[in-house]
């Protein structure tokens, strides 16, 4: 199993319902993938005085699990996710980093 973890940093700060709806249709996508084994989302959790850090700081974190790198791929293909990327980076400007591994636990 390989875990897809990301760390999703809107440019201007979402108000919460836009934030949950962004996560439902990325969640909604991947699962409709049919390869995506679980899939979790959470808010990142401020603390005072990392918006002087030089870094990209998160505004939600999304972890999804599949069988493998190749499903990775096959999933991150899918079309209804690509529509959901591209509707949401046209409506609010965002970056996401990433990284592929292993359970951590």
């Amino acid at each position: 199993m390989i875990n897809h973890t990301m760390i999703v940093s809107f440019d201007q700060p979402l108000p919460d319902t836009e934030l949950d709806q962004y996560l439902a249709d990325i969640e909604r996508a991947m699962l409709e993938s049919g390869l995506v084994q679980s899939f979790a989302a959470r808010r990142h959790l401020p603390v005072p005085g990392e918006e002087a850090i030089p870094a990209l700081i998160a505004t939600a974190i999304v972890q999804v699990a599949l069988a493998d790198t190749e499903a990775l791929a096959e999933a991150f293909a899918s079309p209804a996710l690509h529509e959901v990327i591209g509707r949401w980076q046209s409506r609010h400007s965002y970056r996401v980093a990433w990284a592929n591994h292993e359970v951590l636990a």
